[in-house]
């Protein structure tokens, strides 16, 4: 397995990967509405590819946190053929190892508390920060990431692809 930034060639094999994963097309729009709008971030979207087939993606993409810069993580799939296997893990690792680079505070993801936890993911609540539809609990996490000083707060806002799906 080769885990490596995602390059415009793959475009069309990550969007395949996203529809395998989830067994429908609105992670994959999602994907590529994000690689086309301001929320891109070069060298934050991460692919996993074993004999040049790519199997696995992780994209972070930029949020604001009351107006002021952040990451999120999301989506990640992993091809079906090719899950637990580490892949995702992988690819997620490399995705935030690049993030820290960024300089910016940290990284949001809606996901499965006990998944991500492994990443040094935490409850958002406990650090004051809210997600911008009601309801939303245990599954919305922060990493703050080496280059934060403070105490994160506010309510968080995602890119315009996000808010149209």
């Amino acid at each position: 397995m080769n885990v490596r930034p995602e390059s415009p060639r793959d475009g069309g094999a990550v969007h395949r990967v996203h529809v395998a994963a989830f067994g429908r097309t609105d992670e994959a729009d999602l994907v590529d509405t994000l690689r086309a709008s301001n929320a891109w971030i070069d060298g934050l979207s991460w692919v996993a590819d074993e004999n040049g087939l790519v199997i696995a993606h992780a994209l972070i993409s930029r949020v604001e946190i009351d107006e002021a810069p952040a990451l999120s993580l999301a989506p990640v799939s992993v091809h079906p053929d090719h899950q637990r296997h580490g892949h995702g893990t992988a690819v997620i690792s490399a995705a935030l190892d690049a993030a820290r680079a960024t300089g910016l505070p940290l990284v949001i993801v809606l996901g499965d508390p006990a998944y991500y936890r492994r990443f040094g993911f935490e409850p958002a609540a406990d650090h004051h920060l809210t997600a911008p539809w009601p309801g939303v609990t245990d599954a919305f996490q922060v990493l703050l990431l080496p280059s934060y000083t403070g105490e994160p707060q506010g309510k968080v806002s995602y890119p315009v692809p996000f808010k149209e799906m």
